[in-house]
């Protein structure tokens, strides 16, 4: 039992606040202990962060501008891949962690399975960094954007909104995407980095999933509790916020794995769903 006082939402706000990995580590462990017995209070004020603790860490730059990584069989591709990857998850840590920061009227299911997202993503995270220190590189030896955050940002006053986009949305694309990574890199010689980093992404690929599946529960826990029909729901939040629903690229059988129902998919775009 975690019997030590943890003042939870002041915590969360330091490991928000944090570039050191191991700090956000122990604050979201912590967390989880404590969560298991108790009920966090809601004392403190809901901060509104103006830029992400990777800002201290990274050089933030348009997407456009970052660093291509064509020929992943080169030290430069390859450390382009690692990093953009490795910049996802650390994304990915704060975003599960500001969703329980934030939205604090949720009951302690939501909070312990997004703490453990964010466990999860910490995992990811020192996978990918000790395989970019292998090749002589870390993080923050490439620019990175910072769309993720600004998609958090613009969902601060909806739950709804927030389950949609980033799990449902853009933690969906990845399961669309690690694949066909995954394969191009199995065309390459075979060395021990290549060999590596399949093996870190297929192990991200498989956990994403359950994120992914995480947000689905709770996007339609929250539709089912204010009465909007799913689908449209869905759609109707990625037309608000511009973004398309590439539904020729959907590796329809993670989604499906992941929550998706066969009739959203096809209602997305998708041509075929069984």
């Amino acid at each position: 039992m975690y019997n030590t006082p943890m003042n939870f939402y002041k915590e969360l706000e330091t490991a928000l606040s944090s570039k050191n990995i191991n700090t956000k580590e122990l604050i979201i462990n912590n967390a989880i202990e404590y969560c298991y017995n108790n009920i966090p209070e809601d004392s403190d004020c809901i901060k509104t962060f103006n830029q992400p603790s990777y800002a201290q860490i990274c050089k933030i730059v348009a997407p456009k501008e970052l660093p291509k990584r064509r020929d992943l069989s080169s030290k430069e591709g390859l450390e382009a891949l690692l990093h953009s990857i490795t910049h996802i998850e650390f994304s990915a840590i704060d975003l599960a962690l500001d969703a329980v920061y934030r939205f604090r009227d949720t009951n302690i299911e939501f909070k312990l399975d997004w703490l453990i997202v964010a466990q999860d993503e910490v995992r990811h995270f020192k996978m990918l960094h000790k395989l970019l220190e292998s090749i002589n590189s870390y993080y923050g030896a490439l620019p990175v954007h910072s769309s993720l955050f600004e998609m958090a940002v613009k969902t601060n006053n909806s739950l709804l909104e927030r389950m949609a986009i980033i799990p449902r949305y853009f933690e969906a694309s990845g399961l669309d995407v690690n694949p066909k990574i995954i394969q191009k890199l199995k065309n390459y010689k075979q060395t021990d980095i290549i060999k590596e980093t399949i093996m870190a992404l297929e192990i991200i690929y498989k956990e994403e999933i359950d994120h992914v599946r995480k947000g689905d529960k709770w996007f339609r826990y929250l539709c089912k509790s204010n009465n909007l029909e799913v689908s449209d729901t869905y759609k109707n939040i990625i037309d608000k916020f511009n973004l398309k629903s590439r539904a020729s690229q959907y590796n329809v059988e993670a989604r499906k794995e992941a929550g998706f129902s066969c009739k959203e998919l096809i209602d997305l775009g998708v041509k075929k769903c069984e």
